[in-house]
């Protein structure tokens, strides 16, 4: 058996004295396409930050292609392939879009990171703004941009955070395209995704939080079966 990916077991986290996680367990393999659902506040985010050390106090364990990062600090933790894109995304306004994808240094351990060239390939739009300011980007264009200059660092671990909200139809069905390449060429993908009809089609697997805990885990054959306990945990 390959060592996963990912492998969280017992994980708590706290934002000051606010208790966010309480024993999250979620274990992804190498390869695959995951999607974390829940409502809004039940801890899929502070999940995807936990990982990277973005939270406050942290307890449980945390397994990065086998390798603890509990204790490790955001950086160190960054360096073992991870490549966490925000909900927030954090474009770089002043600089154009080819500037932000030339920022990113190559992390040391990591893979090879994807060229500007590859990335331009990838997604289109982007190479046709790619002398165009940040602020000028439009929301979509803004959401490749921070997806793509994470894959420049040869990150081989993804934490997407809710990167289809907001945008325009044809921009999600380029974002979904974009997923199953990334699955293609071997990246591993973990999703926070508010919008089940753009995350179904893609995961092998799907796990659902309440309260700060994992409360249903199946994979994408038991998806039709688990529709009712869906529509009761998330009003789908």
């Amino acid at each position: 058996m390959a060592t996963p990916a990912l492998e969280i077991k017992g994980l708590q986290a706290w934002y000051g004295e606010s208790h966010v996680l309480h024993g999250v367990d979620m274990v992804v393999q190498p390869g695959e396409v995951v999607t974390l659902l829940g409502r809004n506040g039940a801890g899929r985010t502070t999940t995807m930050r936990a990982i990277l050390g973005l939270t406050g106090a942290r307890k449980g364990s945390i397994k990065v292609n086998g390798t603890e990062t509990i204790d490790m600090a955001t950086h160190r933790i960054a360096h073992q392939g991870i490549g966490y894109c925000p909900e927030e995304r954090g474009i770089f306004a002043s600089l154009s879009c080819e500037e932000n994808l030339l920022l990113p240094p190559a992390l040391k351990g990591a893979g090879q990171g994807m060229s500007v060239d590859e990335i331009y390939a990838m997604f289109p739009n982007l190479a046709e703004r790619r002398n165009s300011q940040g602020t000028r980007l439009s929301g979509g264009e803004q959401q490749m941009l921070a997806v793509a200059r994470i894959l420049r660092t040869g990150a081989r671990l993804l934490l997407l955070d809710e990167i289809s909200e907001g945008l325009a139809p044809v921009i999600v069905q380029a974002l979904a395209r974009m997923i199953q390449m990334l699955r293609g060429k071997g990246y591993t993908v973990v999703m926070v995704e508010q919008n089940f009809r753009f995350a179904a089609p893609l995961a092998d697997r799907f796990y659902v939080m309440e309260h700060g805990r994992m409360v249903e885990a199946f994979s994408a054959a038991e998806l039709e079966a688990k529709m009712p306990v869906l529509n009761e945990l998330l009003g789908v």
